[in-house]
Formats: structure tokens, sequence, C-alpha cells
């Protein structure tokens, strides 16, 4: 049996079918994504089985993306959690066959209460797409299942189908990175849109132009930053001495030589409000490990690869 064969005609197949999804989307497509932003309730996502699975990854990509959603669990509903579903909400209910029968309960109360729902299916004669108001064909292909049994080609368009959705429906509203980063606080992901000013160390490492080298040194022990920041009368920030310089030129110079003489001039800054990922592109541009942040050349802040390393960024 040749596994790698196997894996690449799964893969060629759903890659088919997700071209053939790609040439299928019309106007249907168009009024399903102005219904979802013109909605003034929650979009509820409902499905069972693999459909079911599909349904709640989209419900988390919508409500990521600035879209309130929630999955709706067919037979939940059934029992009482129908009243999840109010006068101005969404329902959208995924089912290829658009027959599945855990499904029945959802449909009878969105046609009796007059709730707009948005059916993803291949049959667009069943019974969900029947009384749907729009209707999302999904495309007839064969499952990449060598057996054509296992949902795999039309669970990928349903994803790609969602996906698709809530992307167009993000374009539409006012949807910052800043609002994303509200709803992904956690993981890597989130870790990126921090700014300098949420990483930095603010207990800074400086001595002013005309402090001894012995002085600085101290300074570069206690800040633990591998430098020392120079600053003039008025604390703006005139220069940079590091371990490596200290390493280069302490056999050069007396214990006694003011700071301002063999200083490194005119270092790098990077305003407080910049990203993690501006801080990531300096460090590997510049090869320098850390850099002071600061506001009208007034360090208030410093930051170290280590401290992009400690939160998994490097």
């Amino acid at each position: 049996m040749d596994i790698l064969k196997i894996a690449r005609a799964t893969i060629d197949a759903e890659a088919a079918s997700l071209n053939k999804l790609s040439s299928s989307i019309g106007e249907s497509f168009v009024q399903a994504v102005n219904s979802i932003n013109n909605c003034k309730g929650k979009l509820l996502l409902v499905g069972i089985g693999k459909s079911g699975h599909i349904a709640r990854k989209a419900a988390s990509t919508f409500s990521s993306t600035g879209t309130p959603s929630s999955y709706l669990h067919p037979s939940e509903a059934s029992h009482g959690d129908l009243g999840m579903i109010h006068k101005d909400d969404v329902v959208m209910a995924i089912s290829k066959s658009g027959e599945s029968i855990e499904l029945k309960d959802i449909i009878s109360y969105c046609k009796l209460s007059d709730i707009h729902l948005i059916s993803i299916t291949s049959a667009d004669t069943s019974s969900l797409a029947n009384i749907s108001n729009i209707t999302l064909r999904l495309p007839i292909v064969e499952e990449a299942c060598p057996l054509g049994l296992a949902p795999t080609s039309s669970t990928t368009m349903a994803l790609a189908l969602t996906d698709a959705l809530a992307v167009c429906a993000l374009s539409l509203k006012d949807f910052s990175k800043e609002k994303f980063l509200r709803y992904h606080p956690g993981g890597k992901l989130g870790q990126y849109f921090l700014k300098v000013k949420d990483v930095m160390k603010k207990e800074l490492p400086l001595v002013t132009l005309f402090s001894p080298l012995s002085e600085s040194i101290v300074q570069m022990s206690k800040g633990r930053m591998g430098c020392v920041g120079i600053v003039d009368e008025f604390n703006k920030l005139k220069g940079i001495f590091t371990d490596g310089d200290l390493r280069m030129k302490i056999s050069s110079y007396s214990l006694d030589t003011p700071i301002c003489k063999i200083m490194s001039h005119d270092p790098k800054r990077i305003d407080p409000e910049s990203s993690i990922e501006e801080v990531i592109y300096l460090f590997k541009k510049e090869r320098i490990p850390s850099v002071f942040s600061c506001i009208d050349d007034v360090p208030i802040g410093i930051i170290h690869f280590h401290d992009l390393l400690q939160r998994n960024l490097l």
C-alpha cells in the first residue's frame, strides 16, 4: 500500500472540490453575507455529526472576527434550547443532505417564528433548502474517502464556505487589529498583537554623559539588560554602552573614563506604541539584543530579546 499516494490523492480530491466550490458561489453568497452583516441579534450555527463540528468551528470563527455567534446543538434545541433563538437572530444550518432528522425541530421553529434561515447543503430541493430564506449550495463532488462514504470533500467545502462568509463579513465591519486582540488575549497569536509598552521593563539602566565607566558597569550589572543607556541633562537618550563594548574596550580605558567618550552614539529607539512584530523586525535587521523605548528621545522603557523568548515569540 502506497501511503503517500493515498494521502496526495485525498488532498488533491479536496483541493479539486474547493476549486469547484469557488466557481459555484454567486448572488446567494452575497445575500448571505449581507444578512449576517445586518443581523441585529446573533448568528446561530446548527448541524449534526461532522456538519456539527464544522458549525462549531464556524461559530468560533465568526465570534472571533466581530460577528457574535454560538453553536446550537439540534438535540438540545429540541429539549428547550430553542429558547436561545430570538427574533433578531439569524440561523445558519449545515447539512449535506438537507434532510437530517435532528434539524427538523429547528427548521420548523424558524419557519413558524419567522426567523431568518440560511442553509448550506448539497441538495437545493431538500426540506432544509425549501424552508430557507437563502440557500448556499455545495457542489456535488466525490468524497475523498475511497469508500465514498466518510464526509471529507464535502466537509472541507463547508468549512471553506463558512470561512469565506466570516472573512467577507469581517471586511464589511469596522474591525481592527486591536479588536482582534481583545478577542484573542491568550496564546501566541494574541501575543503578537501586544505593543512594546505591554512588554517593556520600566526600571532602566541609565547613567549621565559624564558618569565614569565604573558607574556604568555597575548600572549595567544591576539592570541585567546587557547595556546601559546614556542620557543628557534633559534626560534624552544620547548613547548606549553594551557588555560587548565593555569586553572590547575595558583594556583601553580606565574606570574613571567618562562614558560619553566610549559610548555608541545615536542608539536605536522604538516607540512604546509599536507592535511586537516591529520589535522582532528591528532585532533581526539591526542584530541587536535590546532597545530603549522612547517618547521624544526620553527613555521610558527597555525591551530585551529575552523578554520575547519568555513569551515564546522568538
